[in-house]
C-alpha cells in the first residue's frame, strides 16, 4: 500500500508565506514526478508545480517567481515553498506522485497516487 500525507496548510495574511510538505510511504522503488495541484471552490483542479526524478521543475504562470517546488528523493518527500501569497491562492492543495513504483503482493506495481489535501487560506 502507498500513502501520501500532506502537511503545512493554514491561514496566512496576504504577502505571507507557507511551506507545504508531502511524504509518500510504502515499499517504494521509484517516483517519476511529484506535483502539487490545487482546487478552489467552484473551480477545476489545476496544476501548480511539478518536479521530476531528475529535478526538472515546471510551474503554472500564476505562481512563477513566488512558489518553489523541491524534493528529497531519499525520503520520497516533496515541498512547496509559497511566498508573496495572494487571496487567489486560497484553495485545497493536493500532492500527486506519478509513475510511483512499489512492491506489493509479490510484484512491482506502478500508478499515480494522491494525498488527501491540505487547506491554504490567504486572507486579511
Amino acid at each position: 500500500q502507498v500513502h501520501l500525507v500532506e502537511s503545512g496548510g493554514g491561514l496566512v495574511q496576504p504577502g505571507g508565506s507557507l511551506r507545504l510538505s508531502c511524504s509518500a510511504s510504502g515499499s517504494i522503488f521509484n517516483i517519476n514526478a511529484m506535483s502539487w495541484y490545487r482546487q478552489a471552490p467552484g473551480k477545476q483542479r489545476e496544476l501548480v508545480a511539478t518536479i521530476t526524478s531528475g529535478s526538472v521543475t515546471n510551474y503554472a504562470d500564476s505562481v512563477k517567481g513566488r512558489f518553489t517546488i523541491s524534493r528529497d528523493h531519499a525520503k520520497n518527500t516533496v515541498f512547496l515553498q509559497m511566498n508573496s501569497l495572494k487571496p487567489e491562492d486560497t484553495a485545497v492543495y493536493y500532492c500527486n506522485a506519478d509513475g510511483l513504483t512499489y512492491w506489493s503482493g509479490g510484484r512491482w506495481r506502478t500508478g499515480s497516487y494522491w494525498g488527501q489535501g491540505t487547506q491554504v487560506t490567504v486572507s486579511a
